[in-house]
């Protein structure tokens, strides 16, 4: 978890950055695998005041929006400049590669990133490290991006989907049920998602999956294959979807055929998701908190900026919500983005 909170000072070669504001603790990095960690010794800030791009792969997610604000709630308190650069649309890999390109014109000390596509970022990315640009990956737990990085940040999602998985079969694994998947565009995110939820029902007799589409990531996209798959599937009874968007999706769908029977799972914690589960809508999540997550994404970037960063993996909290906890967590608003639609 996030830990008591401690006063920094970095020291940036050139200049010495006074961090007046306090700063979180993170859990220990875990060490990515054998090539994959770039030098920590190489960064090199061109700035005084740090200026830092957030460059996630949309803005149409409002999950990302939040692990944004996290991230500038940490540099407002340390007095750097931090700015976000992202498409609209989660599958226009293109525009990101594009808008990538030009952030490595721009003199920045740091990127944190995340990506639909890997390996067309890893390209762009090495040249950032060699520049000695900081790179941090965010919402993430790879161990081995394509070419070395600095360092990731994100929760374990492979393991928070076995737990929703784990938590269906404890509460609906006694009878015979049809499962249907909505998958995100292929890549490292919707395979260990989706492969951990598979990893969660292997083995259990009772959870037949008869169906699996790609839902695109967002709303539109999760309505349209939701649609689909009950459509083709009738008697299906469980839903899971990959991130919190397509299920949601899903739920349009099953509302307009009339299915309120159906058990529909996501995974996030953003807070239209957990809204939807507080109104009946949807069953549960896996909340993934990114609000705190990219605030333990912006000290560990200050702290390889300072040289004081050993690298590797830093894993972020994740917890099962069904409808009471979601209200639990929507009762505690500060540490949300965007902010409930009302007072839970």
């Amino acid at each position: 978890m996030i830990k008591a909170l401690r006063n920094i000072t970095l020291a940036v070669g050139f200049a010495a950055v006074a961090v007046g504001a306090q700063a979180a603790d993170y859990p220990a990095p875990v060490p990515l695998k054998e090539g994959a960690q770039a030098d920590i010794s190489a960064i090199k800030p061109k700035n005084e005041k740090f200026r830092i791009a957030y460059m996630p792969p949309a803005t149409e997610f409002n999950y990302y929006i939040a692990i944004g604000e996290g991230i500038k709630s940490v540099g407002a308190e340390a007095g750097v400049e931090v700015f976000m650069l992202a498409p609209q649309s989660g599958a226009d890999i293109n525009g990101q590669m594009g808008m990538i390109q030009d952030v490595l014109t721009q003199d920045v000390d740091a990127i944190i990133f995340g990506t639909h596509d890997e390996f067309a970022a890893a390209p762009l990315l090495k040249q950032a490290v060699d520049q000695g640009i900081a790179v941090l990956m965010i919402n993430s737990d790879i161990p081995n991006f394509p070419t070395p990085i600095h360092g990731v940040v994100g929760y374990s999602q492979r393991n928070g989907t076995h737990a929703i998985a784990d938590w269906a079969i404890e509460n609906y694994g006694d009878k015979p049920l049809k499962v249907g998947i909505i998958e995100g565009q292929p890549g490292y995110h919707s395979t260990e998602r989706v492969g951990g939820f598979l990893d969660g029902i292997k083995g259990n007799d009772n959870f037949d999956v008869v169906v699996s589409i790609d839902g695109k990531w967002n709303v539109e996209g999760g309505n349209t294959a939701g649609m689909d798959i009950l459509q083709s599937h009738p008697d299906l009874d469980i839903i899971f979807a990959a991130n919190d968007y397509m299920i949601i999706g899903a739920s349009y769908a099953a509302k307009a055929l009339g299915r309120s029977d159906l058990v529909l799972l996501g995974n996030d914690g953003d807070t239209s998701g957990l809204e939807e589960i507080a109104a009946g809508n949807i069953t549960a999540t896996v909340n993934t908190s990114p609000y705190l997550m990219g605030k333990a994404a912006m000290h560990a970037t200050l702290d390889a900026l300072a040289g004081s960063y050993p690298g590797g993996w830093i894993e972020t909290p994740t917890s099962i919500e069904d409808k009471a906890g979601a209200v639990a967590v929507l009762q505690e608003p500060e540490k949300l983005f965007p902010q409930p639609s009302k007072k839970y």
